[in-house]
Order: structure tokens, then sequence, then C-alpha cells
């Protein structure tokens, strides 16, 4: 009696344990095959967009928009097709899963308006073209570079490096720099005693040569006139159209080019003078 049940017993521990090994053996075979499975569409959608955007059949900022689409949209079904397969490998039937999900879907949902609206409102995003990868923006208090746009959170690189992950609901109002021309606008000050309009002749003859040799103006630059009169100086101001992203380069090189030809010309730029009196007791 005792010798069968102790071999009772061992045999439902190696039935168990065999068990154990074989369910294991499956998950870890459906985890590799889920990893090859993203591995090889992730690679699938880049190259499509790649090929896309070499016929230029579309931008390259809304290629890259929509291929960081395609890649979470794929990852998210991906993996609720993987956490399904793991509730069959212990008997779950799917359906039910599914109808469970929905029910807890709709406990949850006045709980998650938060992330409903952040879906509804980057789809908006994206159907309007409100925003492309590597646009310029401004938005929620936040400017920079756009590196991602997803259908929960849109990521943007600020200019100091940071990067900002803001929900897509927070998104309310946007500026977006990159569309069309960038305006590149220099003041510079010359001195009362000068004349002013040797002064805009020379501002303009430097103007033109810096056209002639940066591809990134796309007009001008022009010299507007006399934009305001200071406490010490008569201000000036320079204005042209660039690339996007190539206005603070095309402002930096005005500026400097600006500066030498006043400079080789005799013509002042004023900076502020501090002149000490000693009064001198007799």
């Amino acid at each position: 009696m005792f010798g069968e049940t102790f071999n009772f017993e061992k045999l439902d521990f190696e039935l168990l344990l065999t068990t154990i090994g074989i369910l294991g053996l499956k998950l870890l075979g459906i985890f590799i095959v889920f990893l090859i499975v993203k591995s090889i569409g992730n690679r699938v959608i880049r190259r499509s967009f790649e090929k896309v955007v070499k016929r230029d059949d579309i931008s390259l900022g809304r290629a890259k928009t929509l291929e960081s689409l395609s890649l979470n949209i794929f990852s998210y079904v991906l993996f609720f097709i993987f956490i399904v397969m793991v509730f069959e490998i212990f008997n779950y039937d799917a359906t039910a899963l599914l109808a469970g999900a929905g029910v807890i879907g709709l406990a949850i949902g006045f709980g998650a308006q938060g992330l409903v609206s952040d879906v509804v409102t980057g789809f908006f995003l994206l159907l309007e073209k409100q925003i492309d990868v590597d646009d310029y923006v401004t938005t929620a208090g936040y400017s920079g570079i756009v590196e991602s746009v997803g259908l929960r959170t849109t990521q943007i690189r600020g200019f100091d490096g940071t990067l900002h992950f803001l929900p897509n609901r927070q998104i309310s109002s946007l500026s977006n720099h990159s569309r069309g021309n960038m305006r590149a606008l220099v003041d510079i000050g010359i001195s009362y005693d000068d004349d002013i309009d040797q002064a805009i002749n020379i501002l303009q003859n430097t103007c033109d040569k810096i056209a002639a040799e940066d591809e990134s103006i796309k007009e001008g630059p022009n010299v507007i006139g006399v934009q305001s009169l200071g406490s010490s100086d008569v201000v000036i101001r320079i204005i042209a159209k660039t690339d996007n992203m190539g206005q603070w380069a095309v402002e930096r090189k005005l500026r400097k080019a600006l500066k030498e030809a006043l400079d080789s010309n005799g013509i002042e730029i004023p900076f502020p003078h501090q002149v000490y009196i000693e009064k001198k007791s007799e």
C-alpha cells in the first residue's frame, strides 16, 4: 500500500515537471518567434518606406512620420497576438479573452479618457499633416525638432539636447516653423554722424555678395531701411528668406560680413561709453 502511494506521488511529480518543461519550451518558442517576426516586420516596413522615398512619391519627413507610426502599430498588434498565444498555451479560450478585454475596456473607459484623447489627437495630427518628423515646431511650451509622431505621444528634441515626450492631448495649439521658407533678420546700428544712404549702399552690396555665395538663401538679403532711432544709433534692418533651419547660419554670416564692411568703410557701430568725471577739491 505505502509503496504504491509513493510511486503514485512520484509519478505525479514527474508529470508536473514534464508539463512545466513543455510549457516553458512553448513559451520560449513563441517568444523567439515573436522576436524574429518583429525584427523581420520592422525591416520590411523600413525598406518599404525607403523605396517610397527613392521614388519621390512622398517627402522624407512625411515618410519618417508614417514609418514611425507603422512601426508603432505593428508592435502593438504583434504584442497583442503574443499575449493571445500565451493564454492559449494555458488552455484559456481566446474568444473569452477578447470578450473579457471588452468588458474590462468598458469598465476602465471612463478612467482612460486621456489615452483616448491622445489617440484621437494623434490621428488628426497625422491626417491633417500638421506635423512631420524633422519639423521644427513649438507646442505645449516646448520648441525643437520632431523625432517621432505616435498615436499616443510625440517626441520633440529640444535645442539643448533634451528629448521631450508629449502626450498628444497636450498639443492643443501648434506652430510649425518648417513649412515654407524661413526668415533671417539682422538689425545693425550706425552712428548719427554717418551718412545713412552710404551705409545702406554698403550693406546692400555686401548682402548681394553673400546671396551669390550661399545657396541656402532663397530671397534677398535686402536692406529694408531704417528700422528705429535708438538712443545712440540708427538701426538698419536686413531681411532674407532661407531654407528651413538655415536662417540662423545666414544671420551669423550676415552679421560678420556687415560688421567688416562697415569697419572697412569707416562707418562706426556705436557702443555704450562710460565717462568718469572726477571733481578735484582746491
